[in-house]
């Protein structure tokens, strides 16, 4: 199931167009499809507690890795996960592709994945509970290297995209059975709502850990448990 998931998704993103400003789009469910499954499949598994959702890849995390909040130490070293990593058809010279050889790290994902090692220690133990995944699969340069946010695109070009992205939200939430649906971030949780609104699930939300955002740089993992206890949820 998380593969029919993966796969359904990534062909109807590479399907879509988007205009300027963005001149290019990465699909890293395409080109680091190999790294991608390995996650999906080792720890997409039903049932989980909660499901924390994410926005779209980061430069120096999923861009590279194909794996959600996707610093490549923490894939490699704490998931264990490593493999290829193709190319993306049309590359950024300002955001270039180099899969586990990237040397630069992604604070939002150091951030996530070494709050869950410190909180359960091993990766078996955080997946009994959770999965992490991110709304949308794309990620969006302007000319200059500059990231666009999914929220931040043309409402023609957004309701496409959103439709597809929310089609494969409730695929994961039929899949995945979870108590909790939770959102990484205002945006997650906003697209969360939207699709489960309706569904037999607790809907919250958990800081993003951005180091844009000033809350996250004062102290992330201990706002994050926080609002996760909330919820009724410890960590």
């Amino acid at each position: 199931m998380p593969a029919a998931i993966l796969d359904d998704l990534a062909r109807g993103a590479s399907a879509l167009a988007f205009a300027a400003p963005v001149t290019h789009v990465y699909n890293p469910l395409v080109y680091a499809r190999g790294p991608a499954a390995l996650y999906a499949g080792r720890y997409g598994q039903h049932p989980r507690e909660a499901l924390l959702l994410g926005m779209n890849p980061g430069p120096f995390g999923m861009a590279q890795t194909g794996v959600p909040f996707g610093d490549v130490g923490m894939v490699r070293d704490w998931l264990g996960i490593e493999a290829p990593v193709g190319k993306p058809p049309v590359e950024h010279p300002k955001r270039p592709v180099e899969g586990f050889a990237c040397t630069r790290g992604e604070v939002s994902g150091k951030r996530l994945w070494g709050w869950a090692r410190d909180r359960c220690v091993t990766p078996d133990r955080f997946f009994a509970r959770f999965f992490v995944w991110n709304y949308c699969p794309l990620a969006f340069m302007e000319e200059s290297g500059k990231n666009r946010t999914p929220d931040k695109l043309p409402a023609y070009e957004r309701d496409t995209l959103f439709a597809l992205c929310d089609t494969t939200l409730a695929r994961w939430i039929e899949h995945l059975r979870p108590r909790y649906a939770i959102g990484v971030g205002a945006f997650a949780e906003e697209r969360i709502r939207a699709v489960a609104g309706g569904m037999d699930v607790t809907i919250g939300r958990i800081p993003h850990p951005s180091p844009a955002s000033p809350a996250a740089n004062r102290g992330w993992a201990a706002a994050a448990t926080a609002a996760l206890g909330g919820l009724g949820i410890s960590i």
